[in-house]
């Protein structure tokens, strides 16, 4: 909730650069003023506690898309990053993402494992996202998609968002990450601690051990590779840098998004293709669940179903 308060914040104090967004209408008008149109997403199925009413609140709250999971497994989904627990989604999980189609929320599959992202399709009758994960065929990392996956998007209508984090879409990063959390483990540390001595000690490791470097072409091939699988209509960018260290050379910030931009008109890419990459796709798939809840709640009624009732938990 504090962090919902934030982004109010932010919109209200920057209010001429930001606007409020949740609507696909919303963000054709802030595009068209000029600003940038300030969506909320949950990263993490946690954030509801196993509760469809608290689904329902973030809703109300302007809360658009939600990550099944987050790194962890939770009650009801496996994550792409946990030991399996569920093989999936549970019998609670798919309520939650009928409940999320009803109200016209975004079922967000990054971060979830394999078997939840084939159990989200198969379950949810509007479009998917992936907000930020690029191709595992590109990139064996389980935070990617596998090909599979990116092969049923066209009947469901979803979005795959390539992400630039290094460690997803690099091989050697990839490698080398691996080396460098086994490190920190090694000091008694986290993976991911982010303290002034885990960077100190990371530091000292990258300095014997330089960091494969990715570029705007290393996400390219990615996304070139989505939309052989998947189609034009169905791939977005997701860059994630919130949520990383590192950068690709040359897209350190979002400065750097017409180096991507100029590489895929190197490799062909049509003025349309890159229309519909950087920002019709998003906007359709949002649009589609708004018209999906439409239908939803003129015939459903709110559900009250638990975990305990659908799961024995």
């Amino acid at each position: 909730l504090e962090q919902i308060d934030a982004v109010d914040r932010l919109v209200e104090r920057y209010a001429a650069d930001l606007a409020p967004a949740r609507t696909a209408d919303d963000i054709a008008k802030a595009r068209a003023e000029g600003r940038i149109a300030s969506l909320k997403g949950a990263e993490g199925g946690h954030s509801i506690a196993n509760s469809l009413a608290t689904l329902r609140a973030l809703h109300t709250l302007g809360v658009r898309y939600m990550t099944l999971t987050h790194n962890e497994n939770n009650d009801w989904a496996d994550s792409a990053t946990d030991e399996p627990r569920h093989g999936g989604l549970t019998a609670f999980g798919r309520a939650v993402v009928r409940e999320m189609n009803r109200c016209g929320m975004l079922v967000d599959l990054s971060h979830v494992a394999d078997t939840t992202m084939r159990d989200a399709l198969d379950e949810s009758a509007a479009p998917v996202i992936f907000s930020h994960s690029s191709s595992r065929a590109v990139c064996d990392h389980p935070r990617n998609v596998p090909d599979d996956v990116l092969e049923r998007l066209p009947a469901n209508g979803g979005v795959a968002m390539a992400t630039f984090v290094p460690k997803f879409i690099l091989p050697a990063a990839v490698e080398w990450t691996l080396r460098a959390d086994e490190n920190l483990r090694a000091h008694g540390l986290h993976h991911l601690d982010t303290t002034p001595r885990a960077k100190e000690i990371h530091a000292a490791f990258e300095a014997g051990h330089p960091r494969p470097v990715a570029t705007a072409a290393t996400v390219a091939d990615h996304l070139d590779h989505m939309r052989e699988a998947a189609g034009i209509d169905h791939v977005g960018i997701g860059g994630d840098y919130d949520g990383t260290a590192f950068t690709p050379a040359g897209l350190d910030d979002v400065a750097g998004y017409p180096n991507l931009i100029a590489e895929l008109l190197d490799r062909g890419w049509s003025r349309a293709d890159l229309t519909k990459l950087t920002w019709s796709n998003a906007l359709r798939v949002l649009g589609d669940a708004e018209a999906v809840s439409r239908d939803l709640t003129a015939r459903t009624a709110a559900s009250h179903a638990t975990l305990a009732q659908l799961d024995g938990a």
